[in-house]
């Protein structure tokens, strides 16, 4: 059997067939996890696709997740993480969730419209909206398309409080923006951090920011007056779970005000894209990180179950805990994010008032 080739600036290696998919890959349902794929030529080229939704936003009922409303602009993220729970919204789209994911990104042209209509509707009741949630708002898609700038001076249009959570240091492009929504207390940044090793960055998020980005980019953002939350995520046993205290240091000294962390959860096909991955990257260290994950989620590698399927359950799960209270009380006492202003809205729904 000829050896496939694994390539450089993909997190995914390999292409699971979507349920909802017509389409058999192959012949014989397991050769594609095998053999040399046949889409090979194509797959560093990235394929934007537009859409055009009806609504924008969508009801948080995540009993994980604090804010009431997500948006999206964007479906699919060329950023490449490996462990990415968002891939398996890609196969209700009818791709895969693993090169597809990354290659595959749809565009929702009218986000910054859509967003604008319900913002101005006379029932509308300001609510922190979560930018992001599923994919990130800053992916290199982002740098092209600039439906993310677009939505934020929406935001701030309508002074409506937004919370923002990337790991791509694209984000100082809009520093005006986020200044103005700042300065009125309409915005939290929250920058993600896996890891300080850049070696390991590269293969595990191989199209994010550099380490040394991300860190300058909490320290810019702090430097500015933009308050800033880091998320240690995912926490992977094996792999990254001895960096809690120094990440969270390092995000400390460059300004971070609050700290916060979830553990990695492989659902669905993010289980084998991870695995192919970890065995691929990693093979002498894979039996040992697949088998922390499971100590975490109950023998297995995935917990559908709320609150557990963040923070994972038992003892390899309570060092980790252990280690996140310590790395605050060391590193973030005293510090806090301040509380979103949600009185200026309603001001600002009136056309005439938008004018002053």
């Amino acid at each position: 059997m000829k050896k496939a080739r694994y390539l450089k600036g993909r997190g995914a290696q390999i292409n699971p067939p979507s349920p909802y998919e017509r389409l058999v890959r192959d012949e014989q349902p397991l050769d594609w996890a095998l053999r040399e794929a046949e889409w090979e030529t194509e797959a560093l080229r990235t394929e934007y696709i537009e859409t055009y939704p009806k609504s924008i936003l969508n009801r948080v009922e995540s009993a994980d997740i604090p804010l009431e409303w997500s948006l999206n602009p964007y479906q699919g993220c060329e950023h490449g993480c490996v462990y990415c729970y968002a891939r398996n919204t890609h196969p209700y789209w009818g791709f895969s969730a693993g090169l597809d994911f990354e290659r595959k990104i749809l565009l929702k042209r009218n986000a910054a419209a859509l967003l604008e209509t319900t913002l101005s509707k006379k029932n509308w009741k300001a609510s922190p909206i979560m930018f992001a949630g599923n994919t990130d708002v800053y992916q290199p898609a982002e740098r092209r398309f600039g439906l993310t700038r677009a939505c934020l001076e929406v935001f701030w249009r309508y002074r409506h409080p937004v919370s923002i959570i990337t790991k791509n240091s694209l984000i100082l492009r809009d520093l005006d923006l986020l200044e103005a929504l700042a300065s009125e207390r309409l915005v939290h940044v929250a920058i993600s951090l896996t890891t300080l090793q850049e070696e390991l960055r590269q293969f595990l998020e191989p199209r994010t920011a550099t380490v040394a980005q991300r860190l300058r980019t909490i320290e810019t953002l702090s430097a500015r007056g933009i308050p800033v939350f880091a998320m240690l995520a995912p926490i992977i046993p094996g792999l990254n779970d001895t960096e809690i205290l120094p990440m969270a240091q390092a995000a400390a000294e460059r300004g971070a005000l609050a700290l916060g962390y979830t553990v990695v959860r492989l659902n669905g096909d993010v289980a084998l894209i991870f695995e192919d991955w970890l065995r691929k990257n990693l093979p002498d260290r894979a039996e040992k990180v697949l088998n922390g994950i499971r100590h975490i989620h109950g023998g297995h590698l995935h917990n559908h179950r709320p609150h557990a399927r963040m923070s994972g359950e038992g003892p390899v799960a309570d060092i980790i805990r252990q280690q996140f209270r310590l790395a605050k009380q060391r590193f973030f006492a005293h510090r806090q994010m301040p509380p979103y202003n949600l009185s200026l809205h309603e001001h600002y729904k009136d056309p005439q008032l938008r004018l002053f």
